[in-house]
């Protein structure tokens, strides 16, 4: 092939690369560089040309490898990784040099000697998805070993990866740890030992089966413990937890807001324990479809205890399993396995709920968590609309809400006393009445909706959140302030609820009380929405902290680069600062985004402020040269 000429062919490709190799370096680098050196040599290299494979690319800690078959991929890769094992049998744990392996056959093209293409883009975010000393497949690669090797296949389901179209069917190998070219002896040592195995097996179920013990759940995965030093955000004063969202086992994409939904009402639960710290479904919801380890979980969110699980639905059957993980030491506290029917969803959910709490507290007291036992629909199929209507919602555009709307209508159909569908109903109308899409009429749509709600269960959190931002568009201060308040007593971990009285109190003018709760919203919501950046700069720009004002709502622009309401807060926030230039700038910004913007149509009719508050602000909006 000429040089710099490009062909394409059909080939089996191999990605591998050493698991927590930043950790390994960070901590020696040159006894890292020397492990993996002697392993590329004495291993990797001749076992490659072994099955006659060629290295196409390196890259550090990566290698990327194309043999003439899968099979010949699996079967190196098995061998490697068998080999590997057994150097690192007499090395400790936190030393080992480990490999993740991704196997896929597809088109590539080579360019002097190196690959590329969606081919090898699979394979390295399959490689991705495996534990360090095991191997993934692509389903293209499944189908070629399958029925041509014995080996043992997990289906981890479709899963979506970066930065390809379309999902991934993804294998993982089991048993990887026992090499297909074991020797006789082994074999035979095997047979021999096999009736002991089966006595001790029998003893071992016969213990588990008498006293329960919670260790023995052959999905629990090994888990590495977070480093103190990394971690994010100081420890609370009280036991910390990120749930997860749960994995969607069921090979149907359409059953993910069932899942999503399983999740938010299990945080909801635990959350509303005061002695508890609970991290906010956006902030968790953040990892959803990425392979992130736990330690990496606990360290970014700044809590000691992560929770995972995952649903599989058969018909009207689910299988639910979950893991309650001790970050700090990397010890599971317990994990559990569900086989139950669909109409037992909520009783699980409060289960899970009491399991958890159970769990990081010594003693739980029953009225803490009895508001978690939520009154239930009188069909199901209500609470399926429910889920639709969060779903589309969260999804934030005009035609969504329409749709959420519909679901929610169909939801309160099926069953007129369910307050979450007029919670998430007034939701909608809520929303259009705030970003101008409805008039006037919406936000008595809302009030309706969010009165019944509150009457349906006086103890939901959201619907009392959703009332207080209805009185606050009312202008029934005092009353929007006691419904936000009320809000934040029934669910002490809601960050939204925090948020939404914050801003409650920047409108009422009482922005200093306003910085703290938003801060608080902020923690328990590490990766919060931009909307708590408007609403913190908001805040410091009321109680006249104007380089924090500027700072925070720099960050909304940056976030957001359209969202109008960064700009109405940043221009008087530079024109309060005395920097009439930027001040100019952010207003010219402002009006090529909304080039009808105004102060008397714009902010009087729109923004609930207090009088006092509002001529403060108008004289902002003047100085910066704000159009009346």
């Amino acid at each position: 092939m000429a040089e710099g000429e490009v062909t394409r062919r059909l080939a089996a490709i191999v990605a591998a690369d050493v698991a927590s190799y930043s950790r390994l370096m960070g901590e020696d680098e040159e006894a890292t560089l020397t492990a993996i050196r002697s392993h590329r040599t004495e291993l990797i290299d001749p076992k490659i040309a072994e099955f006659n494979g060629r290295i196409a690319n390196t890259a550090g800690d990566s290698l990327l490898i194309e043999f003439p078959s899968v099979i010949a991929a699996l079967r190196c890769s098995q061998d490697i990784q068998q080999h590997v094992l057994e150097r690192n049998a007499d090395i400790s744990k936190d030393r080992r040099i480990e490999y993740r392996i991704g196997i896929n056959i597809g088109d590539v093209m080579e360019l002097d000697g190196d690959l590329f293409g969606d081919g090898i883009n699979v394979a390295a975010r399959i490689e991705a998805l495996a534990d360090p000393g095991g191997i993934c497949l692509s389903r293209a690669a499944r189908d070629q070993v399958r029925d041509r090797m014995e080996v043992t296949l997990e289906d981890l389901g479709e899963v979506e990866v970066k930065n390809i179209v379309r999902s991934v069917r993804v294998f993982r190998v089991r048993g990887e740890g026992e090499s297909p070219a074991a020797s006789v002896k082994q074999k035979r040592q095997t047979l021999t030992t096999s009736k002991i195995i089966a006595v001790a097996a029998a003893m071992l179920i016969a213990v588990v089966a008498s006293t329960g013990l919670w260790w023995w759940q052959p999905w629990v995965e090994r888990v590495d413990a977070a480093r103190p030093d990394r971690f994010a955000h100081p420890l609370p004063d009280r036991p910390s937890i990120a749930i997860m969202p749960f994995e969607n086992l069921s090979n149907d994409p359409k059953q993910e807001y069932i899942t999503d939904g399983f999740t938010e009402d299990l945080i909801t639960n635990v959350a509303q324990s005061k002695d508890l710290f609970v991290i906010a479904r956006n902030s968790t919801f953040s990892y959803k479809g990425r392979k992130v380890m736990i330690r990496q979980i606990a360290e970014e969110l700044g809590v000691r205890y992560v929770a995972v699980g995952s649903i599989r639905r058969i018909g009207e059957n689910m299988r639910i399993t979950a893991q309650l993980i001790d970050a700090a030491n990397g010890a599971h506290v317990w994990a559990k396995r569900y086989d139950e029917p669909m109409s037992k969803l909520f009783e699980l959910q409060d289960e899970l709920s009491r399991e958890i709490a159970g769990a990081l507290l010594a003693s739980v007291g029953k009225a803490d968590l009895a508001k978690a036992s939520k009154k239930q629909p009188k069909d199901h199929s209500a609470y399926d609309y429910v889920l639709r209507a969060r779903a589309q919602f969260s999804l934030a555009s005009q035609e969504t809400n329409s749709q959420a709307r519909r679901f929610a209508e169909q939801a309160i159909a099926i069953d007129p006393d369910y307050a979450p569908a007029y919670a998430i109903l007034g939701d909608t109308f809520s929303i259009a009445y705030i970003l101008q899409w409805e008039g006037p009429d919406a936000l008595e749509r809302a009030y309706v909706a969010a009165l019944k709600a509150v009457e349906l269960d006086p103890l939901s959190s959201a619907a009392h959140s959703l009332l207080g931002r209805v009185f606050l568009r009312r202008r029934q201060y005092d009353d929007a302030l006691a419904t936000h308040k009320r809000s934040v007593a029934l669910n002490p971990n809601r960050a939204v609820s925090y948020a939404f009285l914050a801003d409650t109190l920047t409108f009422m003018g009482q922005a200093d009380e306003a910085v703290d709760s938003i801060l608080t919203a902020m923690r328990l919501d590490p990766f919060y929405p931009v909307l708590f950046d408007l609403y913190l700069g908001r805040a410091y720009y009321f109680s006249k902290q104007y380089d924090k004002a500027a700072a925070q709502l720099r960050t909304c622009v940056v976030r957001a680069p359209k969202f109008r309401p960064c700009y109405m807060f940043l221009a008087p926030t530079y024109a309060e600062l005395g920097d009439q230039v930027e001040a100019q700038r952010t207003v010219e910004t402002l009006l090529k985004i909304a080039p009808k913007f105004s102060i008397s149509k714009s902010v009087q009719k729109h923004l609930p402020f207090v009088p006092s508050a509002m001529q403060f602000y108008i004289g902002g909006l003047r100085k910066a040269g704000v159009p009346e």
